[in-house]
């Protein structure tokens, strides 16, 4: 642990012309006084590390020092390609190696470009999550990342359905990769065993939702990765897949003109566009009739309900019933 802080502390001052111990302190997360400790160790290991004293002192390398400890490991590159994502980096366990990776890069860069991370930082932020959604980190998260990283085996206990249909089930699975999706955490993996007998290998890989593991063993042994698995693609396939599939059922209804622009922000915008593609011309007020794909009456309500008077349903009639309800409440409530 010493050791890694004694390199880090001369990573730093290589890549700044100085830097208080309080500075210091902040960066390792140490207190003052092992600054000093460290700093008096580095001198007698021959680094020439200099303290200048007085309010404005700090410490700096002197005599154009440079440390030939700036090659990259494996994980810190990988995490190098990850520093636009710091909580995504902090909640898959991997925030030391990203910043080992950055102190490394600017220890090897011109005097002139060692600001490049931070003036990124400045410009560059991805904030994942959705609005007004509290982000949780799944418990189990830290695990399957390094088994991802690794390419080790796991064997992961998951609840499968919802409601009184929910029960575990166990997997053995080779993790390829993970993806973040508004704020929720997936995992790609291959099953290892058939699932049925017409199953391809296409069909091995499956998508998993992180927090609703609730046991993960990681292996020791490694798998070999199939080289032609592009995750993007694959993502992309899976992700549309499950978009049609939860779309069960279909309702009618009209929209002003208002209505229609905005249809694509309350429901699924793919489906909201190929449903106003197929619909008929507007009626002579405006209106449009579209067919529109669902998950289900209720989600239908709480998404339609956000076109207030600029929708009108047509069908079902149990929708359209609760829509009229809503109606004479509001009017109810409003004329009091």
């Amino acid at each position: 642990m010493r050791a890694a802080r004694l390199i880090k502390m001369v990573l730093l001052l290589q890549s700044r012309p100085s830097m208080t111990a309080a500075d210091l302190a902040r960066e390792l997360e140490v207190s003052e006084r092992t600054v000093t400790r460290d700093a008096q160790a580095l001198s007698e290991a021959g680094v020439p590390v200099y303290a200048d004293r007085g309010r404005a002192g700090g410490y700096r390398l002197i005599g154009g020092y440079r440390t030939r400890l700036t090659g990259l490991a494996r994980s810190e590159a990988e995490a190098l390609f990850l520093s636009g994502v710091p909580a995504a980096l902090r909640e898959m366990g991997l925030e030391d190696a990203a910043s080992a990776a950055r102190l490394k890069v600017s220890a090897a860069l011109l005097p002139s470009f060692r600001d490049a991370s931070r003036t990124a930082a400045q410009r560059f932020h991805l904030d994942a999550p959705a609005w007004f959604k509290e982000p949780e980190t799944p418990g189990l998260l830290p695990a399957v990342a390094d088994a991802v990283w690794d390419d080790r085996r796991i064997t992961a206990r998951y609840r499968r359905g919802n409601g009184e249909s929910q029960r575990e089930v166990e997997r053995a699975l080779e993790p390829y990769a993970l993806v973040l999706k508004a704020g929720a955490w997936y995992l790609c993996a291959r099953v290892t065993e058939r699932m049925t007998e017409t199953e391809t290998e296409q069909d091995s890989f499956r998508v998993y939702r992180i927090d609703r593991f609730t046991a993960v063993a990681v292996g020791e042994d490694r798998f070999t990765r199939d080289e032609e698995f592009d995750l993007p693609a694959f993502w992309e396939e899976r992700a549309a897949q499950f978009a049609r599939s939860i779309l069960r059922t279909e309702v009618v209804v009209r929209l002003t003109g208002e209505g229609a622009r905005r249809l694509v922000h309350a429901v699924d915008p793919v489906s909201a566009r190929e449903a106003l593609a197929a619909a008929e011309d507007p009626d002579e007020r405006g209106w449009v009739t579209v067919t529109l794909p669902v998950e289900s009456e209720e989600v239908a309500h709480t998404q339609l309900t956000a076109l207030g008077p600029e929708v009108e349903v047509l069908a079902p009639a149990t929708l359209r019933k609760r829509f009229s309800d809503d109606a004479a409440r509001l009017a109810k409530l409003y004329d009091s």
